[in-house]
């Protein structure tokens, strides 16, 4: 870009254009291609990038028949440093459960099995079809967190006269 176009830009009030780290680019391809898996497993896809709190987002979140998962995709170039699913630390696993929690809320506990998946992708766009595993049940909510089970209705308090 020339020094007058980005002079231009900045008297028009444009921000100047930046290219997305590389990164970023091949992490957007490998959701792309776990979305296109999940839809081939039969599953349907709820939302994706959710960001039910300030600071938490769920990449995926999809249901298939009455399991409602929570999806976390890793994507690689390689595995020379371990499996994709390592990346899914401690921390990680945290901020997915509070994400899972709020998410749950704000949805009013839909009568469903709750789980977190992780979906590993390994490869890179140009080097043709990844490599592509799906994790279910990858690890279990937080025994902190309790779920009520369903919309159920609540029964009535009974009083005894005394």
């Amino acid at each position: 870009m020339t020094a007058l176009r980005r002079v231009w830009d900045w008297m028009r009030g444009r921000a100047p254009e930046t290219e997305r780290p590389r990164s970023a680019v091949v992490g957007a391809w490998g959701e792309e291609r776990a979305v296109a898996f999940l839809r081939g497993a039969g599953f349907s896809v709820l939302g994706r990038n959710v960001r039910p709190n300030r600071r938490d987002e769920i990449d995926v979140v999809v249901r298939k028949g009455a399991v409602l998962a929570f999806v976390e995709v890793k994507t690689r170039r390689r595995e020379d440093f371990g499996r994709p699913m390592a990346a899914v630390d401690r921390a990680k696993r945290h901020a997915l459960n509070r994400a899972a929690a709020a998410y749950l809320r704000k949805s009013r506990h839909p009568d469903l099995f709750y789980r977190f998946d992780v979906v590993e992708v390994v490869g890179l766009p140009e080097d043709g079809e990844p490599q592509i595993r799906h994790i279910e049940n990858a690890f279990p909510f937080e025994r902190r967190l309790v779920f009520p089970v369903g919309n159920r209705p609540k029964r009535a308090a009974v009083r005894s006269r005394c």
